[in-house]
This record gives structure tokens, C-alpha cells and sequence, in this order.
């Protein structure tokens, strides 16, 4: 900083702190100097010689009431447990974590937002903790944390801000983020000191509340449906924006945890056949200022502040800990209906952002502790983004998430986790590390690694991109699938080497270290992202309503729009656009691996072009019911559902092992082979070649892997030729070994699929293909199956 400026910024602190004194103005800050020179005026005596300099006014607090007794608790479960004691005596214990604090309060806020605050005198390993006599379940609390101020050395203790416990179960309010609940002064002048001037006005009336929860739930009525990786279908959903225009669920239940449970929302998931649903985030989260500013808000929920706490704005019945019982039903109709739940999880940042965010808890407990921190301790670590990175090489952030997980496994009844930017929690020091303590924790863990674990294997800091890396236990995203079928069915794709690989489990990125092909998760598409719809009708973003000027979201789509950007009364356009859709569709449930489908892309959902919908909590971002109403969207939810049905049947479209590619007996039949339209078996020349069609033989005979009793699995087998060529292809279809004839099963040429007749095509037969269509036939007369599974 120039000496120019610092005397800027000391005469500025002087003049406030004239203002205070003369009654012109709120009590000053804190300000902090950093090195070079100290912008106040006291030694705080350190080593280095730097200067703290804080000017010093007074707290602000609201009305406080007298506090009462306390008595010593324990240190364990963290959080707010109510709980009797020793001599039956009801009350609340609540325990905190706050290295470096020098003293902690919980404060207790009754329904006109009076304040008990109670010192909490016992420490144990860091842990603040107390019993409060009489604290029932619904009260709501918070803390306040005393120690220094010290941004300079990373330390932003400020007892003027309430803080939320990590461990709340339950949360009341909302996060508004009004200049008050932030740690420094956020609007003060000089931008590039902000963050070190303290503010102590009382943040109390303007942030939300924990409230304590009384679990005492043992599960005994539930049956968690325990669905294999392999046979999996997820189902990525938004809990508020799946339910909000719901024909069939009642108003006063949609956009709730209550209106997904309800039989209109769970009778479509039936129907559709999938297996789980993959709820983006519900932890408790926060609204970013920059959105609150333009008048949008946080509608994906990637803003987490409460890891326990089921996010409030969801619950229809309460916010005073009813959220959690009514998750806990939606958990429970879900299973009655065979469907896993699944959680989105934000551990790798949160709301808290960088330097100039707010402080609603972590920040205030110890900054230094959870956060990763630059060698200039004043500004974060960021490899997520959004500001900030928890530190989860550290024991007590590793026991913060690992506890959240295994809480919401045995307490919400989830059954597994996709990990948003994993990669960020697999850092060591730096690096992302595969021996890293976040992975050799949960690794070890007797609850989580029992449950489904799905990565998205990337970061956005340097060396994040860990597609194929992760340990055994986990699945990840394979953006790489999403790309090679996305190239593919926009010609973009110079051969079918990439393709080939995808379609049949990706084995170049899985086949090592005991994992399985449903080690990938096969997806076009994802909340963050076009539409499968808006994949076909746009090829450049229209994100003009998230007020970012068009800064915000990839403009790497890798999409065709047909002919015509946008919406179009183009016959033409809309019949190709459509059996895009069907290819694109049949293309992701016929290939090998865990298939994901977004919410309402089964019948053409479209959010206008907007490719990053995250502030978008209206009619863009919410599921359109009404498409079911129109024949032509209504018949590609049909085909959907047909395929999800064929791969429940057909364990050859679901292996549990990789391909082997080799002979599985004497004539010379494999597992897996590919063709040209020749019907030739592809040479390695043909895999380099640039070419507009595929075929893919998937033989059912000798199938890896045994029943539940032990009996050799056999399928069907099953012929697929992708051809997306813009004119039809003459085919000719194999031979022996292979086949004596062909079944027509599909053809995405076709808008209503019940008009295939179950056409017979003898091997050897040539057969025409329709342009960009893919034709699945069964394989019969090749030495039939003598079981099935």
C-alpha cells in the first residue's frame, strides 16, 4: 500500500472515530493494519515488529437478558443435543469447536428475538461446551465468539456476529445479508482495506437461528431399497423446481420436501423406471449478496452454511425443526416406491465466501482452522471459485464432514452422496492426492463406504481435472462420455475411437484397481448446462436474465441447434430436433455404465437457451408439466421409460465387468465387437478413419458375474447401429457367428415407437438406416441363451 494511501485510511479511521465521539455517528470499527505499515496506532508486542493498531469501539448488542446457570456438559456429539441429566434433569447440551477463541457464548432468542446469552466456561480439546438446564427442542440459538482481530494472521474473530452452529440441525430465517452480518465494514470506502476494518454492529436481528431438534427416529419402518451400482438409473432433480408446477400436487405442497413425496410427483419416477433420485443441494444454504443486489436469488442451492440442517426454504410444514421430520417422510415414500435418495453435497466451500463475504459461522469460529488460507493469511485459498475452500486435510473439518455425512445416512436415511468439485476435497497441502485424508477416511468408514459415492471428479484450481482418478470405491461423473455423444450426434467428431470407449464403460479411464464399469456415470446432461431440449435448438447461450451480461456459463456447448436458433415453427427443424432427442436418449441408456437423466429432459424441457439456470427460481428454472399435454413430447417420455425398462430386463445393457473384447468360445463369438456398415468387423485403420456410423455388437452368451444363486447370467444379445450421417445408409447386417437374424426392437426415426412392428431381418440382409437415427436390433438363431436373468 503507498504511504499515500495509508495516510488516506488513518485519517479516515480518525475522522469516524471523531464522529463516534462527538455522537455523529455509530460506534467505529475495528481497523487493521497490515505490513509495511500500520494503519492504527497500538502495538500488540509481536515478534515480527507488525503493529495490530486496532481503534477500538464499543459492541453493539441487542437486549440481552440475564443468562442461566450454566452448568459443565460435555464435549461430545458437537452441536445442540437435548438430552436429561444426570439427575433428570431436562435441558439442552450444546458444544462448539473454536481453536484460539477466548471465551464462547450461546445465546437463546425467544419469538420477539430477546436475547440469553450463556458463557459457556468449559473447554476440552478446543471444544467449548455447557449444559443449559430447561433448553427444550425448538428453541432457537446461536454463538458469539470473543477473541482477536486479526485479519493480517487470518484471525477474524468478531463477538458482534452471531454465528450459526455447523452442527444445527434445523435452521429458522433466511440469510438476507444486510451490511450487519458481515465480519468487516462492507461498505467502507476503501475497498482494499475493507475486510481488515472490523464492524461491531450486532448482526443478531439479521441472521437466521438454529433451532434444537429432538431425533429420536430408529428408521424401524424404513426399507432402503439397496439398488446395485450396475442396475442403477439416477434421476437429477431440483426438490423445489420438480414439484412448483406439479398439476397433480396440491399448491400449498409444491416446491417442498412434502410435494416430492407426494404419489402425483413419485407415481412419474415409477413410471419413468428410474432407480434413484440425485437431489441438488438441501443442506442449509445462503443467497449470494451480488444476487440479493439485482433481485434473484440462489435457486441450485450451491451455497452451503448448514451441513445438517435440511434447507428450510423447502419445508412446508415449519422451519421451527418440522423440516426435518418432513424430509424424513419424503425419504420414506421415496423407498416405499423403490427409489434411493441421493444427495448433492457443497463441502468444498461455502457461504462464507472470500475475504469481503459475510460471517455467518465458520469465519467467526476460526477462520484460520476451516479455511484454506494463502501465504498472505489475509486472503483465501480458491480452488472452488466461489471464494473460499474448506480445508478437509484438517481432523477437525475432516470430523465436520464426516459426521454430516454419516448423520444424514443414519439419522435422514439418504443413501449416498455426489460430492460437488470432490477434487477440492482431495488436496493434501496443494495437490489433489488419491491417499489424501478426506479419501482414506471415508475409505475406512464402516457407515459411508457402504453407501453410494459419486465424484465430480474436477476442481477449477491447477492440476483439479481427476476424470478416472478417483479410489475403487467411488463412481464418478464422466464428462468425457458427455462430450464424445454430444460430438458424435453434431458430426463434430473426427473419429469413433473416443466414442467406442464410451459406449461400452469407458474402460481407458476405470479398468484399473478393481473398478467396474458403472464406475462411470454416463450423462449428456446435468443441472449446470443446456437442456437436452435446448442441445438441439441452441448453439450459443441466452443467459441475458441472470444480469451477468453474458459472462456467466460455458460457452463450450458442444451443440447443434438444427437449422434454427431457439424456438421455430420450422416443421422440418422441430421433426429433426426431436429424433435428436431420441437419439441422444437411447444413445446414454443403451451404453454401459451408470446412466443420469436430468429432471424433465424425458419430455422436452427447455429453459430458453440459459445455460447456467442457477439464479433462474421461476418458470425458467422449474419443471413445465404442461408438455406432457402435447402427443409429440408425450410419446419421447414413452421411449424413455422403454428403454429404461429394456436395461432393467437386459442385464447385457447393465454389466457389472468390462468387455474383454476376446473370443468366449470356438466360434470365435466375443462379448463385444464392432462393425462398419460393411457389416465387417472394424479394423484398427477403420477406428482412425473419419466416419458417421457405428456398430456395436453386444452378446448376451457369457456374461461375467452369477445370480443370486449362483447360475451363469445369460441375456439376449443385441445389435446397435448409430449412423448420423444427414442421408440414409444401406447396412449390411453380420453374419455368422454372430447371427442367423435380427429382431427390429427401435428406431429413433420413428415419433411413436408402438408402430414397430418386431420386423425380421435375416443376417446377411442389407437394411437401410435412416438418416441420424439409431436402430437396435435382437440378435436370434446365434446359439441361444440357456438362462436368463
Amino acid at each position: 500500500m503507498s504511504s499515500a494511501a495509508e495516510q488516506e485510511a488513518v485519517e479516515a479511521v480518525s475522522n469516524a472515530v471523531g464522529a463516534v465521539r462527538s455522537g455523529q455517528a455509530a460506534p467505529v470499527p475495528h481497523v487493521d493494519g497490515g505490513p509495511g505499515g500500520p494503519l492504527g496506532h497500538q502495538s500488540d508486542g509481536r515478534p515480527d515488529g507488525r503493529t495490530n493498531g486496532q481503534v477500538k469501539g464499543q459492541v453493539l448488542r441487542a437486549h440481552v437478558r440475564p443468562a442461566p446457570a450454566v452448568w459443565p456438559g460435555s464435549s461430545h456429539p458437537l452441536g445442540a443435543r437435548f438430552h436429561h441429566g444426570p439427575d433428570g434433569t431436562a435441558g439442552t447440551n450444546f458444544a462448539v469447536w473454536a481453536q484460539g477463541a477466548e471465551s464462547v457464548e450461546v445465546c437463546l432468542f425467544d419469538e420477539a428475538g430477546a436475547e440469553t446469552a450463556c458463557v459457556l466456561t468449559e473447554l476440552t480439546h478446543e471444544i467449548w461446551h455447557g449444559f443449559v438446564p430447561g433448553v427444550r427442542p425448538g428453541q432457537r440459538y446461536g454463538f458469539r465468539v470473543h477473541g482477536r482481530w486479526d485479519p493480517w494472521t487470518g484471525v477474524r474473530h468478531n463477538p458482534a456476529k452471531l454465528l450459526l452452529d455447523p452442527y444445527a440441525r434445523a435452521v429458522d430465517g433466511d440469510f438476507t445479508l444486510p451490511p450487519e452480518v458481515y465480519g468487516h465494514v462492507r461498505d467502507w470506502p476503501q475497498q482494499y482495506i475493507a475486510d481488515t476494518v472490523r464492524d461491531d454492529r450486532d448482526s443478531g436481528p439479521f441472521v437466521p437461528k438454529g433451532v434444537v431438534v429432538h431425533d429420536d427416529d430408529d428408521w424401524a419402518d424404513d426399507v432402503r431399497p439397496k439398488t446395485p451400482w450396475a442396475d442403477s438409473v439416477i434421476y437429477e432433480l431440483h426438490v423445489r423446481g420438480f414439484t412448483m408446477r406439479h398439476p397433480g400436487v396440491p399448491e400449498e405442497l409444491r416446491g417442498t420436501y412434502a410435494g416430492l413425496a407426494h404419489p402425483a410427483a413419485v407415481e412419474h419416477l415409477v413410471k419413468l423406471g428410474v432407480t434413484a433420485v440425485e437431489l441438488l443441494p438441501v443442506h442449509q444454504f445462503a443467497h449470494e449478496d451480488h444476487l440479493l443486489r439485482r433481485g434473484l436469488r440462489n435457486y441450485w442451492g450451491y451455497n452451503s452454511v448448514g451441513y445438517f440442517a435440511p434447507h428450510a426454504g423447502y419445508s412446508s410444514s415449519g422451519t421451527a425443526g418440522q423440516q426435518v421430520g418432513e424430509f424424513k417422510r419424503m425419504v420414506r415414500a421415496l423407498h416405499a416406491a423403490g427409489i434411493e435418495v441421493i444427495l448433492d453435497v457443497v463441502y468444498n466451500h461455502t457461504a462464507e465466501a472470500g475475504e469481503l463475504g459475510p460471517t455467518l459461522s465458520l469465519r467467526g469460529f476460526d477462520n484460520r482452522g476451516y479455511y484454506r488460507l494463502q501465504s498472505d493469511q489475509r486472503r483465501y485459498a480458491d480452488y472452488t471459485g466461489c471464494g473460499n475452500t474448506l480445508h478437509a486435510g484438517r481432523p477437525h473439518v475432516l470430523r465436520l464432514i464426516t459426521d454430516s455425512l454419516r448423520y444424514w445416512v443414519t439419522e435422514m436415511g439418504v443413501d449416498g452422496f455426489r460430492f460437488d468439485l470432490a477434487a477440492a476435497l482431495a488436496r493434501s497441502m496443494h495437490d489433489v492426492d488419491m491417499l489424501s485424508p478426506f479419501l482414506a477416511v471415508i475409505a475406512q468408514d464402516p457407515v459411508l463406504r457402504r453407501v453410494k459415492l459419486i465424484a465430480e471428479p474436477w476442481d477449477v484450481g491447477s492440476g483439479g481435472y481427476q476424470v478416472g482418478a478417483f479410489p475403487p470405491l467411488w463412481t464418478e461423473w464422466n464428462d468425457r462420455y458427455r462430450d464424445a455423444v454430444r460430438d458424435f450426434w453434431r458430426g463434430a467428431l473426427p473419429d469413433v475411437r473416443d466414442l467406442g470407449y464410451r459406449l461400452s464403460g469407458s474402460s481407458d479411464l476405470y479398468a484399473w484397481g478393481g473398478r467396474r464399469p458403472y464406475a462411470s456415470v454416463n450423462f449428456v446432461t446435468a443441472h449446470d448446462g443446456f437442456t437436452l431440449r435446448d442441445l438441439v435448438s441452441y448453439e450459443r447461450k441466452h443467459n441475458d436474465a441472470n444480469g451477468e451480461a453474458g459472462r456467466d456459463g460455458t460457452n463450450d456447448n458442444r451443440s447443434w441447434n438444427c437449422g434454427a436458433e431457439g424456438e421455430t415453427d420450422d416443421v422440418r427443424v422441430g421433426v429433426l430436433r426431436r429424433r435428436q432427442l431420441r437419439n441422444l436418449l437411447t444413445t446414454l441408456l443403451l451404453s454401459t455404465g451408470v446412466p443420469m437423466l436430468v429432471a424433465g429432459d424425458e419430455f422436452g424441457r427447455t429453459q430458453g437457451g440459459n445455460n447456467n439456470a442457477y439464479c433462474q427460481d421461476n418458470e425458467t428454472g422449474w419443471v413445465d408439466w404442461s408438455l406432457l399435454e402435447d402427443p409429440a413430447w408425450r410419446s419421447l417420455f414413452a421411449l424413455t421409460a422403454r428403454l429404461i425398462s429394456l436395461r432393467h430386463t437386459h442385464p447385457v445393457l447393465r454389466r457389472r465387468a468390462f468387455f474383454s473384447g476376446r473370443p468366449q468360445g470356438a466360434d470365435g463369438l466375443r462379448d463385444l465387437a464392432w462393425f462398419t456398415p460393411a457389416g465387417v468387423e472394424m479394423t484398427e485403420r477403420d477406428w482412425y478413419a473419419p466416419a458417421a456410423a457405428l456398430g456395436m455388437y453386444l452378446s448376451g452368451r457369457d456374461i461375467p458375474g452369477r445370480d443370486e444363486r449362483g447360475r451363469q447370467v445369460t441375456d439376449d444379445s443385441f445389435l446397435v447401429l448409430l449412423h448420423t450421417g444427414d442421408r440414409p445408409a444401406a447396412w449390411v447386417l453380420p453374419g455368422a457367428p454372430w447371427a442367423e437374424q435380427y429382431e427390429l426392437v427401435l428406431d429413433t426415426s420413428l415419433e411413436e415407437q408402438a408402430v414397430v412392428p418386431g420386423t425380421v431381418h435375416r443376417a446377411g440382409e442389407t437394411v437401410t438406416v435412416p438418416a441420424r437415427s439409431v436402430l437396435l436390433l435382437r440378435v436370434s438363431g446365434s446359439r441361444p441363451p440357456a438362462a436368463s436373468a
